[in-house]
This record gives C-alpha cells, sequence and structure tokens, in this order.
C-alpha cells in the first residue's frame, strides 16, 4: 500500500484509503473494479506493475494479490507461462477473477486462498511476485487491516516473506518485491544480500512522506 496517498488525502494519520464501494478506474490500460475492502491498485502498484511487465516470466507466483494487476499484468506477458493468484482473502480473489475475466486472461491465471506459502506445498516458481502490506500498526494509529498493516514495525509479512519463498523458488528464478521507507526497505536488500542473493532496485518512485522501490532479487551462481 502506498503511505503517502493517504497523507495526500487524509489529514488524519492511518486512515482507510480502499473504496467503500464499487469503483471503475482506467489505469495502465487496464479496467479494475474494486470493493471494499480490497485495496485499490496506486501508485506502488503501478510501480510494480510496470516491474513485472519488464521481468516476469515462466511459472509466476503472485503472493497477495488483491484487485489481481500484478496477476493480469504477469499473464499478458507472451514470456509468463502461467500465474497463480495467492491471497488469504476470499474477496480479493472474487475481485481478481472478475477482473481477469474482464482482461481474457483468467485462462492463464489459477486463483488460490493462500495465507502466504500455506497453500502452494512444495511448487517453485520462475519469478515470485507481492506487494506486502507495510504500514506499522501501533496503538495510536491503527486500521486493522492485513491489507494495510503489518505488525508494529510494518515488516511482519516482508520478513515472513524473505524467511519462506527461497524454498519456491527456481535456482534461475527471481523475486519481485515492493518495499517502502516506511517499513525500511534497506534492510530487506541487506537481508536478501546477506543470504546469497543479489539484488538490484529496477523502480523508485519518490514521495514528500516515502519514497517507494521495487527490489529484483535472484540467488548468486554457484552459491
Amino acid at each position: 500500500m502506498c503511505f503517502s496517498h493517504l497523507h495526500e488525502e487524509l489529514n488524519t494519520p492511518r486512515k482507510v484509503i480502499k473504496t467503500s464501494q464499487r469503483k471503475d478506474f482506467q489505469q495502465s490500460r487496464l479496467k479494475k473494479y474494486v470493493k471494499n475492502p480490497v485495496y485499490e491498485p496506486r501508485e506502488d502498484s503501478f510501480l510494480l506493475e510496470k516491474a513485472v511487465q519488464q521481468y516476469a516470466f515462466g511459472l509466476v507466483l503472485d503472493l497477495g494479490t488483491g484487485s489481481g494487476i500484478q496477476a493480469i499484468a504477469a499473464a499478458k506477458s507472451p514470456r509468463v507461462e502461467k500465474v497463480i493468484a495467492a491471497d488469504i482473502s476470499p474477496q480479493a480473489l472474487e475481485v481478481a477473477k472478475e477482473n481477469a475475466a474482464n482482461q481474457g486472461v483468467e485462462n492463464k491465471i489459477t486463483f488460490l486462498e493462500s495465507d502466504l506459502f500455506s497453500a502452494i506445498a512444495n511448487e517453485k516458481f520462475d519469478t515470485i511476485v507481492s506487494n506486502p502490506p507495510y504500514l506499522p500498526a501501533n496503538e495510536e494509529e491503527r486500521v486493522d487491516d492485513v491489507a494495510l498493516e503489518s505488525g508494529e514495525s510494518g515488516r511482519d509479512f516482508t520478513e515472513r516473506l524473505s524467511q519462506e519463498f527461497e524454498a519456491h523458488l527456481k535456482p534461475n528464478g527471481i523475486m519481485l518485491l515492493l518495499q517502502s521507507t516506511v517499513s525500511n526497505w534497506e534492510k530487506t536488500k541487506a537481508s536478501l544480500e546477506e543470504n546469497g542473493f543479489s539484488v538490484e532496485i529496477t523502480g523508485r518512485k519518490k514521495f514528500f512522506f516515502e519514497q517507494l522501490v521495487v527490489l529484483k532479487a535472484a540467488k548468486k551462481q554457484g552459491l
């Protein structure tokens, strides 16, 4: 989720930025419908979407698919064979399925209810994509929404993902991960590098309140 958008639109901190009713909109040549409680694609989504369009290949896993924007972008790529769109929310999967059908790529995507890799079994992927929740949740400011918040540091989802994704990545595979200064993206990059991954920043967008980056991680050859 994009923290800067929250501050631009609201005078009080940490209010829900999702739509409360159905909304049609045009962005990145896609028409997506969003309804509460599904996260509406914003600047962070579109930054990651560009990386997916450029780098995704083979068998793709979109973790926390939400509206399905990344899964749809991957499915449209001729380099991508198949996409699994996973989300813990049944409502999100319903929305993603409808969006994929509207874009004519539903036959290339399998939708799966899963808490991270819980329903993935031992399958391995060429590309893993994720735009995790990263707002810190504290007693003063919280919305109690797993699509937005991720523990006191904002890093709970990212930390779990960092610990588990390697077991599901093929030897020459890549992970495309949206991160923010709000939850310390430098820490994520350093952790991946310490675990034998080369990490490249493939996208960056600066706002007054935060900086968004897309990290592209690949296992160093010979490790």
